[in-house]
């Protein structure tokens, strides 16, 4: 029988379908968040017809709107981020003996580092 989901797979993605994807990346908007822009977009583009100078300012006050969504989400994400290493850049081990402790805030410190290369590479394929 003729699977038409598998045949549209690339090449040497020959999944069964009881396995699953990876996840990929936290969204950077909650769901419901982009549903609101999305539903206004679709709005609009389904009232352009009856009344384009309106519709027109629809879709651009929803750009307006996940833009500045986007913007706090971003915002916070850095805070985020910056307040998980920020405090190991002045914490100075009291016996530097104990290499586990370095271990540990290097970890952590490229935890971090792989956090911002994976939003900025994000950011930069918009």
């Amino acid at each position: 029988m003729y699977d038409q989901t598998r045949a549209q797979q690339p090449a040497g993605q020959n999944r069964t379908p009881t396995e699953r994807r990876a996840p990929g990346p936290e969204p950077l908007l909650p769901s419901a968040e982009r549903e609101k822009v999305l539903q206004r977009l679709r709005h609009a583009l389904n009232t352009f017809a009856d009344t384009p100078h309106d519709a027109l300012e629809e879709a651009e006050s929803a750009y307006d709107e996940a833009t500045a969504q986007l913007v706090t989400a971003l915002a916070a994400r850095r805070d985020l981020l910056r307040a998980a290493w920020a405090d190991q850049d002045t914490a100075v081990p009291t016996d530097p003996a104990e290499p586990a402790d370095l271990t540990s805030q290097s970890d952590e410190l490229r935890h971090a580092l792989r956090q911002y290369r994976e939003i900025t590479q994000r950011l930069l394929q918009l």
